[in-house]
């Protein structure tokens, strides 16, 4: 036990200590064998893991005007150290419930209000043993009584066990005789405060005072509780007999109070009597007035429903009266310019009222009235005739303004001038029924075809004659002298000629035709999108250098456009555009045409320009445009294709020819081409042109194989003069251009193959004995030992001396005639120098593996070593 107790002081001195600087007294101490629902989740354990102890402290602190209490959790540290890890007021101590589902009784919960609205589970702990358990909740509920006034609600805890516990233990608990505001002491907790906390708890000293005074009445004691017991029965019977003495006596008063209860029992039938009668009396007076309310309220309905009848036939008259003003225009009116305010105005109502006889604008009991049937029946007879009046007016309009134009020459290109075609005019009187077209197009939508079909064909007769006249006009004041096709054809050397007439003005004819007609066609097909009532596709359509497609209405029906609407509307408008502009793609085909007979290599030109146009039409109303943009785009490449494959033939036709020496005709003739070539390249038409090296580049390589095998004497000399000349030709181009670098590096690669084989060929005719010799070495080294190949037929030591003596005595003679050789079978005297050093390197290699031969098959015998003859060389 003193062991124990000292334990405990230890303990309560490491608590003080952990919280020192708080200004904290520790009043208890006491280890905890398992915690949990302090830490959250955090608090989880794996498996394996042992969870660090826990200690309980209880501490006061005392301030000014009262005196805090706290529960504090503490936890050993890996050092051994306690620290503080939780902190509880007691204040908000409301409930110390032990857990149930604990059998020893050891684990116990306390609740605190501050806690009930979190998400926090109320602290939970299991002590080692009970007397643990009954010795902190005691000590909490003694600081709760005293410190802070109030005592928590206990739950699961017999008390008279704790009582009799207390009395127990009270000579081993730690005494606590001072008040705990002061703060912890030493002294054990003496036996009467224990009486204080339990024993109260049972009987009040009220209570107790009170039953000590009943006692006394009778003279007795407070343990005779059986004497007591037997006096009270006594008592309780004399008082029954006295209560049924007072009865009988009573009798007649009883009497009496029943009589004068009969007398007025019939009194009371009396008047219900009367009141019966004067109830049926009321109930028929109240069925009377209620009758008389029903007629009246029948009378009143009847009223306002007439009034809401008349009101409504009044409304439905006025809907299906026709004014004069707007049946005169409907049935027979004038279209003209002045008129036309009038026969908006009519359309309008006319749409009004159509739609507001349709359900569910009109009720649905009002479209079977025979009135409305046949009003009906009359409106729909006069959007008839209205449509159909007016359709056959803009078609002869369309067509009557149209024929104005072209009948005048003044709006077309004439000699020595072009004509910028102008439409300003036109759209203008075409604005003016704009709004005609949109009533139409909701009074009968049917209409709407036959007035496209006529305004697209009476404008396709304009667009077309302008596009002629100003194509025919455009080729007749360009200026350009034709150049020949023949670009690769043709007697190859210094005083041939380069084809270096200008014929950029065909290139900008071409230009200027796009420039004045795709913006004009752009805008056409825009304003008709617009005019004809295209919803949904015209807008955002408008070229940035032309604000006359604005025709300054709104959609009447644009709530009514969907996606699906959207897509047969963008069909009929290409389909539309098609007739408009349908057939103008000749006059643009005919500049091509012409462009490319004066030089095909325009053709490039041309492709970057149509791109550039391409990318820039992006609206649905220009769809027929981007169409003959594309086809544009192919008869240039058509074109160019054509000229290209005339090359080819151009370049394949030295086939046929005699035997060639030297640089073919087509190989110099070609870097001049591409140089015109790369000149020409505009925007997108980068591949176009390389698609065309590709092509010629390899007819030509393919052909000068061909020509060069038709001799196999001088098939390298002729390979290797063509592919240097290809390559010294292109070397400035097969930096910036990729497609030619490729090719650039294959007629290096070739180039090197024939010098190779050229070289060789040349060193084996004049050394032929000598490099032969070595060559039956080497085939005689896979069978033999090199010690034995002396001693064989043909590689004696003899036998090489012989070798040796006739093929290099005299070698200076030799070298000066391989020199000579190459010089007189080489055309191109650049040429020289470099293959004369190819051939003096390879001639070195091939002898210095003959030395080494020698040296290591016949040791001792000596032949001119390989310094010599580099130095030999050397001098050459």
């Amino acid at each position: 036990m003193a062991k124990s107790s000292a334990d405990d002081e230890e303990l309560r001195r490491a608590c003080e200590a952990a919280i020192e600087g708080t200004k904290q007294n520790v009043v208890m101490s006491i280890r905890v064998a398992k915690s949990r629902g302090i830490w959250g989740k955090s608090a989880k354990l794996g498996r394996g893991q042992m969870a660090k102890p826990r200690v309980l402290a209880i501490s006061t602190k005392a301030k000014a005007q009262r005196t805090k209490a706290f529960l504090r959790v503490l936890k050993y540290s890996n050092g051994g150290v306690l620290e503080h890890a939780k902190l509880y007021k007691l204040k908000h101590l409301s409930k110390v419930e032990v857990v149930t589902n604990d059998p020893s009784g050891c684990t116990f919960m306390l609740g605190f209000d501050n806690l009930r609205s979190q998400s926090v589970a109320p602290p939970q702990w299991t002590m080692r043993n009970v007397d643990d358990r009954n010795r902190l909740l005691l000590c909490i509920l003694n600081v709760c009584k005293d410190v802070l006034g109030h005592l928590p609600k206990v739950v699961g805890i017999d008390v008279v066990e704790m009582a009799l516990w207390a009395k127990e233990n009270t000579s081993t608990m730690p005494k606590q005789q001072v008040d705990l505001r002061d703060g912890p002491v030493k002294d054990a907790v003496a036996e009467g405060d224990m009486k204080v906390t339990v024993e109260r708890e049972l009987v009040s000293q009220a209570e107790e005072e009170d039953m000590e005074a009943l006692l006394g009445t009778y003279v007795m004691g407070i343990s005779e509780a059986e004497a007591f017991s037997e006096r009270l029965k006594r008592e309780l019977q004399a008082l029954e007999a006295a209560n049924v003495h007072v009865i009988l006596e009573n009798e007649p008063l009883v009497d009496e109070v029943l009589q004068g209860l009969e007398i007025a029992t019939n009194c009371v039938e009396d008047m219900d009597e009367w009141l019966g009668i004067f109830n049926v009396k009321l109930r028929h007076m109240r069925e009377d007035i209620e009758s008389i309310e029903t007629r009246n309220n029948k009378l009143e309905m009847h009223s306002v429903n007439n009034k809401s009848l008349v009101d409504e036939l009044d409304k439905l008259l006025e809907r299906l009266c026709i004014p004069s003003e707007y049946a005169a225009c409907l049935t027979g009116g004038s279209f003209d310019e002045s008129h036309m305010h009038q026969n908006i105005d009519a359309c309008e109502w006319l749409t009004e009222v159509l739609q507001s006889l349709e359900v569910p604008n009109i009720d649905r009991s009002y479209v079977n009235m025979r009135a409305v049937k046949e009003k009906w029946a009359e409106l729909d007879r006069m959007k008839n005739n209205f449509a159909k009046r007016a359709s056959e007016f803009l078609r002869n309009y369309f067509a009557s303004l149209v024929d104005f134009m072209i009948s005048d020459k003044s709006y077309f290109s004439q000699r020595g001038q072009l004509k910028r075609p102008d439409h300003a005019d036109l759209r203008y009187k075409c604005r003016t029924y704009a709004r005609l077209l949109q009533h139409l197009k909701i009074l009968d939508k049917n209409c709407m075809d036959a007035l496209r079909k006529a305004y697209c064909s009476s404008l396709n007769l304009l667009l077309r004659r302008e596009a002629r006249e100003f194509a025919n006009e455009l080729r007749t004041i360009t200026k350009a002298s034709r150049n020949p096709i023949a670009w690769l054809e043709g007697p190859a050397g210094p005083n041939q000629s380069v084809n270096n007439t200008d014929t950029s003005t065909v290139s900008e004819a071409y230009a200027k035709m796009l420039t004045i007609f795709i913006p004009l066609l752009v805008d056409e097909s825009s304003f008709f999108a617009h005019f004809m009532c295209f919803e949904g596709l015209a807008n955002g359509n408008k070229t940035g250098h032309d604000d006359d497609d604005d025709l300054g209405i709104m959609n009447i029906d644009d709530n009514n456009t969907k996606d699906g609407k959207k897509s047969s509307d963008l069909e009929a408008l290409n389909e539309s555009l098609h007739e408009l502009l349908d057939g103008i793609q000749e006059d643009f085909y005919a500049v091509v045409d012409w462009a490319y007979k004066i030089d095909p290599l325009r053709c490039i030109s041309m492709h970057g320009i149509t791109e550039r146009y391409i990318s820039g039409q992006k609206a649905d109303a220009a769809g027929y445009v981007r169409i003959l943009l594309d086809d544009l785009e192919n008869r240039i490449s058509l074109q160019f294709s054509r000229f290209v494959d005339e090359a080819c033939h151009q370049i394949e036709r030295n086939e046929r020819n005699i035997r060639q020496a030297g640089v073919l005709s087509y190989i110099p003739r070609f870097a001049t081409l591409a140089t015109r070539m790369e000149q020409y390249i505009q925007g997108q038409s980068r591949d176009l042109v390389d698609q065309a090296y590709a092509k010629l580049v390899t007819i030509m390589f393919v052909t000068l194989d061909k020509v060069a095998q038709a001799d196999s004497k001088y098939e390298d000399i002729l390979l290797l003069e063509n592919y240097a000349a290809f390559q010294n030709s292109l070397y400035d181009l097969a930096n910036v251009v990729p497609t030619l670098a490729k090719f650039y590096h294959q007629a290096s690669e070739s180039y090197e193959q024939a010098c190779t084989r050229f070289i060789s060929t040349i060193i084996y005719t004049q050394f032929e004995r000598l490099f032969q010799f070595a060559r039956r070495i080497e085939d005689l080294m896979y069978t033999n030992a090199p010690e034995e190949i002396p001693y064989q037929m043909g590689v004696s030591k003899m036998d090489l001396q012989k070798v040796v003596k006739s093929s290099l005595s005299g070698v200076d003679k030799s070298i000066s005639t391989m020199y000579k050789k190459l010089q007189k079978n080489l055309a191109s005297e650049e040429l020289l120098p470099s293959l004369w050093e190819k051939c003096k390197k390879e001639f070195l290699d091939k002898y210095d593996s003959f030395a080494q031969l020698v040296a290591k098959i016949y040791p001792g015998k000596t032949i001119p070593s390989v310094s010599e003859m580099r130095d030999l060389l050397a001098s050459m």
